[in-house]
């Protein structure tokens, strides 16, 4: 797992020369984690280092992918699921389909990988430069997808077991995109925009096809609501090397404040935080992340997501946890992956730290335990762990005091 200047993350944050310091607004509601360093500040925009970008092609593209990943793929074909724009432009539709976010299981129901998919835009579904006929230039893939980039030849490998025959075409495209995310305390739930640009005309109106423009570069690429919470704020695939809209020159920042913010409102991200080969998706909250479909047909993994799923009780899940010491302060030195979490009563393990950045963390807990005062560390001294209930989380899932 990457190690990371913890220090140097915090005093940034807390600094009031920092990257978009002043950038501030009111905390958002949709931030589980309360006053944080980041929860009234904001927009933020980080280029997503930590991830990579595949092409899908192929007659077969939609069915193959279908046949393996946990979230319905078909409904990046259906019309229903598209969002209107306004008129077309030379750089945008006039409809899109907004990405989902999926995993990919083994046979055992166990997670290995997540992706976000995108259907790019086809340029015959563009106004052509002169405005009037769609344009034509150089062909783009089905579907795109912004995967983990640590375990992107395990991936490739894995897709590649199942291709057999199917019309499939896979093909490295991090070279030329990559993925982006906007965020913070400040953008969340605050635009009227599907995309962030809030309203574009005149008197407070909202001119579609101004802001169409607005949201999106010349390619075609866009800003689009992260599929898994409004929290997270928005997220995007657009060219290498190119600055993406809507990113004001203070705003850009290091992936690392990016990871704090899902650290705080307890969403985790690739192998490295839903850990490969062993992480159950249900209990990494995976089906109110919107990654599962319970609806859809049969793909790989399927039956023990469904049969935990109407017949199973979660009995731990992961959460947004604090690291804090005897007296109340938070810590600042980091705490190791794979820290054990004890009860302090009654000294048996109730947790496990899966991640961590300063104070701020997320972790396996047993949901008996996670309301208790007195949850420890192991091994890290007088150093106890605060389990926070994500706002975002169903009633039916426990509370925590």
């Amino acid at each position: 797992m990457k190690r990371v200047n913890v220090a140097r993350v915090f005093s940034r944050l807390l600094a009031q020369n920092a990257p978009a310091a002043e950038s501030r607004g009111a905390p958002s509601d949709l931030s589980s984690s309360g006053a944080t360093a980041l929860a009234d500040r904001g927009p933020f925009a980080s280029h997503l280092k930590s991830r990579a970008v595949l092409g899908f092609d192929g007659d077969d593209t939609f069915k193959f992918l279908q046949g393996l990943a946990t979230n319905d793929v078909l409904q990046l074909e259906a019309d229903e699921h598209s969002a209107k724009l306004g008129t077309p432009t030379p750089n945008q539709p006039g409809v899109v389909q907004p990405p989902i976010y999926t995993g990919i299981l083994n046979p055992q129901g166990r997670f290995l990988f997540d992706m976000f998919l995108y259907k790019p835009v086809q340029e015959s579904e563009k106004l052509g430069k002169g405005g009037d006929a769609p344009g034509a230039g150089k062909s783009v893939p089905q579907l795109v997808a912004d995967v983990d980039a640590a375990s992107f030849d395990d991936l490739i490998a894995y897709l590649k077991r199942y291709i057999l025959r199917s019309k499939v075409n896979i093909e490295d495209l991090s070279k030329d995109l990559c993925a982006w995310q906007r965020f913070g305390g400040a953008l969340a739930g605050s635009s009227t925009s599907e995309t962030g640009a809030g309203n574009i005309g005149w008197a407070g109106g909202r001119d579609l096809s101004g802001t169409t423009a607005a949201e999106g570069n010349g390619n075609g690429w866009r800003w689009f609501k992260d599929p898994r919470l409004d929290a997270l704020g928005f997220r995007g695939v657009f060219s290498s090397g190119i600055t993406p809209p809507l990113i004001e020159a203070d705003q850009e920042v290091d992936e690392e404040y990016y990871l704090l913010w899902r650290l705080e409102q307890g969403v985790p991200e690739g192998p490295a935080e839903i850990p490969g080969g062993e992480a159950i998706p249900l209990e990494y909250n995976m089906a109110a992340l919107n990654a599962i479909s319970f609806e859809k047909g049969c793909y790989v993994g399927q039956e023990l997501i469904a049969r935990t799923h109407y017949r199973g009780e979660i009995r731990k899940r992961l959460m947004p946890v604090n690291f804090v010491l005897e007296n109340g302060e938070e810590m600042r030195e980091g705490v190791a992956r794979g820290t054990e979490i004890m009860d302090g009563e009654t000294g048996k393990k109730v947790g496990t730290v899966i991640t961590a950045l300063g104070s701020r963390g997320l972790a396996m807990v047993r949901l008996e335990a996670a309301a208790k005062d007195r949850l420890k560390l192991q091994g890290c001294g007088g150093a106890f762990v605060k389990p926070i209930r994500p706002k975002w989380w169903p009633s039916q899932w426990g509370t925590v005091d």
